[in-house]
């Protein structure tokens, strides 16, 4: 059985910022990801939290595991 995804804060994406160049993330809740198109990356939501690590992110180019 598949589990709903926790919605992430509309709030917590207000503030939110690539760590590398402090610009501006696009949500996809289908895949779970904040995505930062300045980097090309995409930073996975895990249990609702986004994790913010640049070494936790995968590049844009790549497909999502």
């Amino acid at each position: 059985m598949n589990q709903p995804h926790p919605e992430i804060d509309p709030k917590l994406l207000e503030i939110l910022v690539c760590p590398l160049t402090k610009g501006p993330l696009s949500y996809d809740r289908a895949a779970q990801e904040l995505i930062s198109q300045q980097a090309g990356l995409a930073y996975p939501i895990r249990d609702g939290i986004p994790i913010m690590l640049a070494d936790e992110a995968r590049p844009l180019d790549q497909p999502k595991a």
